[in-house]
C-alpha cells in the first residue's frame, strides 16, 4: 500500500471512531501510545525514548506553526524565538522561585502569548518576505538576548530545572516524561482540529485563499491575523515549557538557533502546508533524519537546505498534497465506475 493509501486508511479509521464518540479516537491513540516507551526500551535503548520525546515537542511546535502558515497563510520564521521564551520563562520560575510545574506551564504559555501579541500587532501591515524578515529578527533577537544575559543563562545555560511531580509521581526519566509529553501532543493536535473546524478556522482559510475577497465578505482580517499569531505563540510556549522540564532539566541558547527554525519549516513543508496529520508525519520523519545525520554536523544546514529545495521542486504540496491527489483520484475512479454501471 502506498504512503497516501496508508495515511488515508488511518484517517478513515480515525473518522469512524470519531463518529461513535468525538473523544474515542484520541482515547485509543493515548492507550496505544502508552506501550511505546517499554517497547523502545526493550528493542533499542533509552536514547530512543528521548527521541520520541523530542518528536512530541516538535509535533507541538509544527502544529502551532501550521495555524499561522497553514491555516492563515502567513510566512513566519520567528517561531523558535517564542519557543525560547516559553522555555526560559519556565526555567527561571523553577530555578529561582521554586514554582511547581503545574503553575509554571500556564504561566509560560501566557507569557509567550503576550510575546505573540507583541509580534501580532506590528504584523498587521507587513506581508510575505517583509513579515518573514521581521519575525526572523524576533527569533534571533531573543536568542542573542539569552546568550548575553547571565540571568537568562548566557553561555553556560540554565540547569537544575525541576521535573514535574503529580500526586507523588515524579516525571524524572525519559520514559516517565514521555507520558506527559505525549498527552500534551495529542491535546495540541485535538485543539488544532477543533480550531480548523470552527468559524475561526474557516475565517483563517478564507483569508489564506484571498484576503481581499475575505475582507469584502465581512471578515475582520486584522483580528484573525492577530489571533493566528497569538494562538501559534501559545503552542510555542507550551512546547518550550515542556522542553525545559524534560530530563535532565537543562536548556541553552544553542537550542533555539535558526537551524531549529529551518528544521521546523521543513516539517511543515514535508507534511503539507495546512495538513495537520501531515505535520505530525513531517515532525516524526524530520526528527529521525536530523538525529541520524548528527555525524555530519557541519554539513547539516546544507543537507536540510537541499532537502527543502528538493521538496519544493518535486513534492510542493508535501505529504498532505499526495493524500489530496490520492483522494481526488479515488473519487474520480468511483464516479467513473458508477457511471459505467448506470450505463449498463
Amino acid at each position: 500500500m502506498t504512503l497516501a493509501g496508508t495515511l488515508q486508511s488511518f484517517s478513515a479509521f480515525f473518522a469512524r471512531l470519531e463518529d461513535k464518540h468525538p473523544l474515542l479516537p484520541w482515547t485509543v491513540a493515548f492507550v496505544g501510545l502508552l506501550a511505546l516507551p517499554p517497547i523502545l526500551g526493550a528493542l533499542f535503548n533509552e536514547y530512543y525514548i528521548y527521541l520520541a520525546n523530542k518528536i512530541c515537542i516538535f509535533i507541538l511546535l509544527s502544529v502551532g506553526l501550521n495555524i499561522v502558515k497553514g491555516f492563515y497563510g502567513q510566512v513566519t520564521v520567528g517561531h523558535v524565538g517564542l519557543y525560547a521564551i516559553g522555555a526560559v520563562t519556565s526555567a527561571i520560575l523553577s530555578i529561582n522561585f521554586g514554582v511547581p510545574f503545574w503553575l509554571i506551564l500556564p504561566t509560560a504559555v501566557v507569557v509567550t502569548g503576550l510575546a505573540g501579541v507583541i509580534v501580532g500587532v506590528p504584523s498587521f501591515r507587513p506581508e510575505g518576505a517583509y513579515l518573514a524578515l521581521a519575525t526572523l529578527e524576533l527569533g534571533e533577537s531573543v536568542r542573542i538576548l539569552i546568550s548575553v544575559t547571565p540571568y537568562l543563562g548566557s553561555s553556560t545555560g540554565l540547569g537544575g530545572i525541576a521535573p514535574p511531580v503529580l500526586f507523588g509521581f515524579t516525571f524524572d526519566s525519559f520514559a516517565r516524561y514521555f507520558y506527559l509529553l505525549m498527552s500534551m501532543a495529542l491535546l495540541g493536535i485535538y485543539l488544532s482540529f477543533a480550531i480548523l473546524r470552527s468559524a475561526m478556522g474557516r475565517a483563517f482559510q478564507a483569508i489564506r485563499e484571498d484576503t481581499i475577497a475575505a475582507a469584502a465578505a465581512g471578515i475582520n482580517v486584522r483580528k484573525y491575523k492577530f489571533l493566528a499569531f497569538v494562538i501559534s505563540a501559545l503552542y510555542a510556549g507550551a512546547a518550550g515549557s515542556m522542553f525545559a522540564h524534560m530530563p535532565p532539566g537543562y536548556i541553552h541558547h544553542n537550542n533555539f538557533t535558526i537551524i531549529e527554525m529551518v528544521i521546523l519549516l521543513l516539517m511543515i513543508v514535508m507534511g503539507g502546508i495546512g495538513h495537520i496529520w501531515g505535520d505530525v508525519v513531517g515532525a516524526i520523519v524530520v526528527t529521525i533524519i536530523y538525529d541520524q545525520t548528527l555525524a555530519f554536523y557541519f554539513y547539516q544546514p546544507l543537507l536540510f537546505g537541499l532537502a527543502m529545495v528538493l521538496l519544493v521542486v518535486f513534492m510542493p504540496n508535501g505529504i498532505g498534497g499526495i493524500i489530496d491527489r490520492y483522494l481526488t483520484t479515488e473519487r474520480f475512479i468511483k464516479a467513473r465506475e458508477a457511471a459505467r454501471r448506470g450505463a449498463t
